[in-house]
């Protein structure tokens, strides 16, 4: 397995956690968590994904991680858990938007991330991640619209509402997909993506 080249890509930018291993491209493993402390498991969700594709870190040559935007905390485990490794194991480290990766995963599709306080992170007509509020998304849409990812979960109801499609809570397409994470990677370093403040930092007028 390490004559391949292994790339290790990690995203806790959303509810559900992911995590996989590509040899040259093509997923070997894959994992996931979800649930309020989905993104604490990232370090077990390695393990778990590297012991599927027979390999050990040693044989990562690079690692991806989604950068967001989503939870401030998942956010930064994260990341911090694809430098920590990166560090390790002196390989390179390549960020990845989130939404980006949701959108490569339903070709034709609307990706939304829950942004909380009653809104939705999604990406505008030039592609730069932008926050709105939900009946302001459902209102552009055009009728059969696949929505997906976390956001399109929450606020499924308006959503279907307004016309659009909206796939099982149980689809994949909900998560960032290991082979778009990994198709994506361009090489910039991970920074998180913030569209607005941390929850917990205070709003200043």
């Amino acid at each position: 397995m390490a004559e391949a080249h292994l790339t290790l890509v990690l995203d806790c930018a959303t509810a559900r956690a992911v995590c996989g291993v590509l040899g040259d491209g093509r997923e070997l493993a894959f994992a996931s968590a979800e649930g309020g402390h989905a993104a604490q498991r990232a370090l077990v969700l390695v393990d778990e994904v590297l012991a599927r594709a027979a390999c050990e870190a040693r044989d990562i040559a690079q690692i991806v991680v989604g950068c967001g935007p989503g939870s401030f905390t998942g956010l930064r485990i994260g990341i911090a858990t694809a430098r920590g490794l990166a560090l390790a194991l002196d390989r390179p480290c390549a960020g990845v938007s989130t939404l980006e990766a949701l959108a490569a995963g339903a070709p034709g599709g609307l990706a939304l991330v829950d942004a909380r306080r009653g809104e939705l992170f999604a990406l505008d007509a030039s592609g730069s991640a932008v926050v709105e509020l939900p009946a302001d998304v459902a209102g552009r849409l055009r009728p059969g619209t696949v929505c997906v990812g976390d956001g399109a979960r929450r606020y499924r109801s308006l959503l279907e509402a307004a016309g659009a499609v909206v796939p099982a809570d149980d689809d994949t397409r909900h998560a960032p997909g290991a082979e778009a994470l990994s198709r994506l990677a361009a090489g910039a370093a991970p920074e998180p993506v913030y569209v607005r403040r941390p929850d917990a930092e205070p709003q200043i007028a």
